[in-house]
């Protein structure tokens, strides 16, 4: 993305010769002779870096306040010019608001890489420190400046799924390396013109154009797929799914990683500012997220995702499959407290009939766990839907394969449990 450089200058010739030391491939430079004109490119483009010179009939201090309280929220770099070299002048002028003073005539050498080092240096403040690339601050900024522009356009969000749970299971120097590869995967089928940033700290921002979005959708998702078993234990990929330790002996089970990518155009419909487009954006990317495989979806105006995504009702349904009758009305009021609709099943009938988002299951009848087909059976029939599974015998990994996603090994304190609830039925609704 080019950086903007703002000048505001009344004089033709010193701004000019300004822009000429300034504007490369990198920065884009403006010239604004009035104040109101130039609030108005402010807002709307977001300079990265504001000149103003005392050539313009505004008081300079003044300007630099205005400037500044205008600018809060971008916090763009502001170089105050004048033809004092007064001490107590430059005072005042920084104290307004000016990161720089620099009094003319200039060196134009010296000029040069004095605003250059400006501009690095805000941008670098502004890099993830894991990829290196532009903050959500830049990309809201870069977004910002394409609904500005004339030309046509075309956005992407990718992200890794399940990314959080492959941090916790290893490591997060491991969650580092993928993130890195990832964002190398994405760099290698960018061009100079195209623009990528961290909108979160597992999702990405491209901007491209629409002749390219397909192919770079389709690229991410297949360079990811061939590299990310790289990423396991020998152990999980015969698996076929990570566990996460919760303490000495509870495990959960997580499903591997996957990339989703949601892509629109400036075709789509006309929008209005920056979240506009990234709540588009998360629209076509929750889409394509439904397989629960690497997937990509570029929204076109053929296809709109506008409502297509339907927010479900929220559902704290917890059915109770425990053999113990004392210890399953224990449970059901400890989670009734906890503002969950529990229920007691009699039978393993009783589990399909009651569509919760959670089942917490006792699997303790005898040491061969044979009770686990009924959990295996009710699992391939219902996926989404959450199992706790309960034993006095500790053979998690023929717990997790039945299809429990946590492994609790009995006995264990309410609170675990509840714990435990509440982050499975986060994870059912989300």
């Amino acid at each position: 993305m080019q950086t903007i450089t703002l000048i505001i200058d009344e004089r033709k010739e010193l701004s000019t010769k300004y822009r000429k030391l300034l504007e490369d491939d990198s920065n884009h430079v403006e010239i604004v002779k009035e104040v109101s004109v130039a609030f108005k490119f402010i807002q709307e483009y977001e300079p990265d870096l504001i000149i103003v010179s005392d050539s313009i009939s505004a008081d300079l201090c003044s300007l630099c306040e205005r400037l500044r309280i205008l600018t809060f929220n971008m916090r763009p770099v502001i170089v105050a010019m004048s033809k004092s070299a007064e001490v107590s002048d430059r005072i005042k002028v920084l104290e307004s608001g000016a990161d720089d003073f620099i009094s003319e005539p200039v060196n134009s050498d010296e000029f040069k890489i004095r605003i250059f080092a400006h501009i690095r240096r805000e941008f670098e403040t502004n890099l993830d420190s894991k990829t290196k690339l532009p903050t959500v601050k830049y990309c809201k900024k870069a977004i910002k400046r394409v609904i500005s522009s004339d030309s046509a356009w075309a956005c992407l969000i990718t992200g890794i799924e399940n990314f959080y749970s492959y941090k916790e299971a290893y490591t997060e120097l491991a969650s580092d390396r993928l993130l890195q590869t990832f964002s190398a995967i994405i760099n290698s089928a960018l061009g100079v013109t195209d623009y990528i940033g961290m909108l979160s700290d597992r999702d990405f921002l491209i901007i491209t154009s629409n002749e390219k979005i397909e192919k770079l959708a389709s690229f991410i998702t297949y360079a990811f797929e061939t590299v990310k078993s790289k990423f396991y234990s020998e152990h999980d990929l015969e698996r076929g799914y990570m566990m996460i330790r919760g303490d000495e002996f509870t495990e959960r089970k997580c499903e591997f990683i996957y990339s989703v990518t949601g892509g629109i155009t400036s075709e789509t419909k006309k929008f209005v500012n920056e979240q506009d487009i990234i709540t588009e954006l998360r629209q076509a990317y929750n889409l394509a997220k439904q397989s629960k495989v690497s997937n990509y979806l570029i929204e076109r105006p053929r296809l709109s995702g506008i409502n297509s995504v339907i927010d479900k009702e929220f559902n704290n349904k917890v059915s109770i499959y425990e053999k113990d009758s004392a210890l399953a009305l224990l449970i059901s009021t400890t989670l009734g407290l906890k503002g969950f609709a529990a229920e007691i099943c009699n039978s393993a009938n009783d589990i399909f009939d009651k569509n919760p988002a959670l089942v917490i299951f006792d699997a303790s009848d005898s040491e061969d766990l044979v009770d686990l087909e009924i959990c295996k059976n009710f699992k391939t029939q219902h996926p989404q839907v959450k199992i706790i599974t309960t034993s006095i015998y500790h053979n998690k990994e023929k717990i997790l394969n039945s299809g429990a996603d946590v492994y609790l090994p009995k006995p264990y304190t309410m609170d675990t449990l509840v714990d435990w609830a509440e982050l499975a039925i986060k994870e059912f609704n989300d």
